[in-house]
C-alpha cells in the first residue's frame, strides 16, 4: 500500500501509566469534574470538530504557553465501554504531558446509545482531522500525532492506527487532511471481538444486553460484517504507525488475548510494536509500577520528538512487569473496606450520579480500586445493581 506523508516512522521503546483509572471518566448521569491545568498550559475546551454536529463531537486541547516551534500532540480517547465516560479528566494533562513538550487533545466521540459502530471512528478521525486543520493556529505539528486510550479508547486508538487506509470510516469536514497518527499506545483495547466472545469466562461479552452488541447493533456472533470492520487486526497494513500495547494477565474484562492477537498481526505485517504484559494486572488495575510511566513517556518521546521520524517497521518485542499493588482500603467489619461491605446499590448510583438500571465502569468509578472490586460481586467489570441482589 502506498504510504501517506503522515504514515508514522519509528523503532520503538516505551510506556507510561495511567495511575489506577479508578476515578477517570464519571458516567453521562455525573457532573465531571474537569482535570486541573498547570501553570503556563493553555486550555481549548469544548472545541466542536463538527460544525453543528452532536454535542459529544466536541475536544479540549491544552496548549504549553511557551514553545520553540510546532508541537507534537497526544491525543487521548477515553473509555467506557463506548456507552459512558468523558473527555475530562484527560490522563495525559494529569500526567504533565504539557510540561514536558507535548500538547495534549481530549475527545468525546458519540457513545454507543447515540449511534452505532462505525459512528465512534468516523467521530476519532474527524477530530484528528480538524486537529490536523487548525494545527497553525494551535501550534501543533502535523505531523506528529499520537494517539493513546485505554479499554473501549484503546480499541478506538487501535483502530485508528491500523484504518489510515480505510476510506470508509473518513466522513465529514478537512477531507484534504490525513486521519493517520504516528504513535499508538493501545491500553487493553479489544481488537478481535469474536475471540473475545468465545474465550471461556467472557462469554458474557456475547450476549445481545453486552457492551460489545449495544455497539455493533446487536450481539457479536449476530453481526459478522460489523464485526470484522469494527475489529483493528482486520486492517493491520505494513504503512501502520509503531505499537505500544499494556495489558494485564488477569483482566477479567476484557481478555489477554486481544493484545497478544494484535501483537501477532503486527508483527507479521513487518510494523513495530512492543506488547508489555503486567503480571497480575486487571482491567486498569496494577499499573502504577516504576516501570510503565518511563516506559509510555519513552515510546512517545522516541517517535513524536526525534529529529526525523523514525522507521514504522522493525521489531516486535516484549516485555513483564509485576503489578503494582493497591493501598489496602481501610478496614470495617468482617474484614471489608470501610463502607464496602453495608452500601447499598442506592448509595453507590447516588454517588456515581446513574439511574437506577446503570452501571459504572471501573475507569469511570469514582472510589478507591480496591472498592470497586468488593461490589463488583459477579466480576462482570462493572458495579450495577445486579452486584447487590
Amino acid at each position: 500500500m502506498n504510504r501517506s506523508r503522515f504514515a508514522p516512522r519509528l523503532i520503538l521503546s516505551a510506556l507510561l501509566p495511567l495511575p489506577p483509572l479508578a476515578a477517570a471518566q464519571p458516567g453521562p448521569g455525573s457532573a465531571p469534574a474537569a482535570a486541573i491545568v498547570p501553570a503556563g498550559v493553555r486550555a481549548h475546551r469544548d472545541l466542536a470538530y463538527v460544525v453543528n454536529g452532536h454535542e459529544r463531537q466536541k475536544l479540549d486541547l491544552f496548549v504549553p504557553e511557551k514553545a520553540d516551534g510546532p508541537l507534537p500532540l497526544v491525543i487521548w480517547i477515553h473509555g467506557g465501554g463506548w456507552q459512558n465516560g468523558s473527555k475530562e479528566n484527560c490522563p495525559p494533562l494529569r500526567q504533565g504531558y504539557p510540561e514536558r513538550g507535548y500538547a495534549v487533545a481530549s475527545l468525546n466521540y458519540r457513545l454507543s446509545g447515540h449511534a452505532v459502530f462505525p459512528a465512534q471512528i468516523e467521530d476519532c478521525k474527524a477530530a484528528i482531522r480538524w486537529l490536523r486543520a487548525h494545527a497553525a493556529a494551535y501550534g501543533l505539528d502535523p505531523q506528529r500525532f499520537g494517539v493513546w486510550g485505554s479499554s473501549a479508547g484503546g480499541h478506538l486508538a487501535a483502530l485508528v492506527g491500523t484504518s489510515g487506509d480505510v476510506p470508509a470510516f473518513e466522513v465529514g469536514a478537512h477531507r484534504d487532511q490525513s486521519s493517520r497518527v504516528q504513535a499508538v499506545c493501545d491500553y487493553y483495547g479489544p481488537t478481535d471481538f469474536n475471540v473475545f466472545v468465545s474465550t471461556p469466562g467472557y462469554e458474557t461479552h456475547g450476549t445481545a444486553q453486552s457492551p460489545e452488541a449495544k455497539l455493533l447493533g446487536g450481539a457479536v456472533r449476530d453481526r459478522p460484517a460489523e464485526v470484522a470492520r469494527a475489529n483493528p487486526i482486520t486492517h493491520v497494513s505494513r504503512d501502520d504507525p509503531p505499537f505500544l500495547i499494556v495489558h494485564g494477565d488477569q483482566d477479567r474484562t476484557v481478555p489477554l488475548n486481544q493484545s497478544q492477537l494484535l501483537h501477532d498481526a503486527l508483527r507479521r505485517a513487518g510494523v513495530s510494536v512492543h506488547f508489555h504484559t503486567i503480571r497480575g494486572g486487571g482491567h486498569g488495575q496494577g499499573f502504577g509500577g516504576p516501570e510503565i510511566e518511563p516506559m509510555v513517556r519513552g515510546f512517545f518521546d522516541r517517535v513524536l520528538k526525534a529529529r526525523t521520524l523514525p522507521p514504522n517497521l522493525g521489531p516486535a518485542t516484549t516485555s513483564v512487569s509485576e503489578a503494582s499493588t493497591a493501598p489496602a482500603a481501610p478496614k470495617g467489619k468482617g474484614g471489608a473496606g470501610k463502607g464496602a461491605g453495608t452500601m447499598t446499590w442506592e448509595q453507590v448510583r447516588r454517588i456515581e450520579g446513574v439511574e437506577d438500571d446503570g452501571r459504572v465502569a471501573r475507569n469511570q468509578f469514582k472510589g478507591p480500586a480496591a472498592m470497586f472490586d468488593r461490589l463488583d460481586r459477579n466480576g462482570d467489570g462493572f458495579v450495577s445493581k445486579a452486584d447487590f441482589n
